[in-house]
């Protein structure tokens, strides 16, 4: 069974039983309210599924595209979550699980493009070729100017406002069945975080 988190968008959690069937999920497209809602989705999909933290198999966790301030409480949780369960984290970039979920619903052939919100008049594009049982990435995840942008030749584009956090854990399934390697564990920001730290002041005499 794994648990799957994305706060790339909005907030999505799932609980996903290791044959795909999903447990339970709760999900909002609110973008400013992720640290509010994770706490309480995640113990509610893992009371509604009549399970605990010590079930688990892994948690599955979104990385992005996406702001920094959503993706990292949504790592945190995943963090703090598979620390305290003793079970590995599985990152998978969030666009992966929309990718997935496009193919196999028979929306998407031949090379598209998954695009999401990036604020500020960007989206995060990533390009895929459609196949089973994972698309393949043929752009990485990069950002675009709204204003006159086009897919590329060939290319369908496919927006969406949220990100699903059961099609994240049936990417994960799909790595596991295939011994395919997780991708690291950082956050793709694409973009630096608004509030950095000052430079300390130097203090002479």
């Amino acid at each position: 069974m794994l648990l799957a988190i994305d706060t790339s968008a909005g907030t999505a959690v799932a609980l996903v039983a290791d044959d795909g069937r999903v447990l339970a999920e709760r999900s909002t497209d609110d973008t400013r309210r992720h640290a509010e809602v994770i706490g309480p989705y995640l113990d509610e999909v893992l009371r509604e599924a009549g399970a605990t933290a010590t079930a688990l198999r892994g948690v599955v966790v979104g990385i992005g595209p996406g702001p920094y301030t959503g993706l990292r409480v949504g790592i945190a949780a995943a963090r703090a979550v598979a620390l305290a369960a003793g079970v590995p984290l599985l990152p998978v970039p969030s666009h992966d699980a929309v990718a997935l979920r496009l193919v196999e619903g028979g929306v998407a052939a031949g090379r598209f493009a998954v695009v999401t919100d990036a604020r500020r008049r960007e989206a995060a594009v990533t390009v895929y070729s459609a196949a089973l049982p994972l698309p393949q990435v043929v752009e990485p995840a990069h950002l675009v100017l709204r204003a006159g942008w086009m897919p590329p030749e060939g290319v369908v584009a496919h927006e969406v406002l949220e990100i699903p956090a059961a099609p994240l854990a049936h990417v994960a399934l799909a790595r596991l069945a295939a011994a395919l390697p997780f991708a690291a564990p950082d956050p793709l920001y694409l973009r630096a975080p608004d509030v950095t730290l000052s430079s300390p002041k130097r203090v002479t005499s």
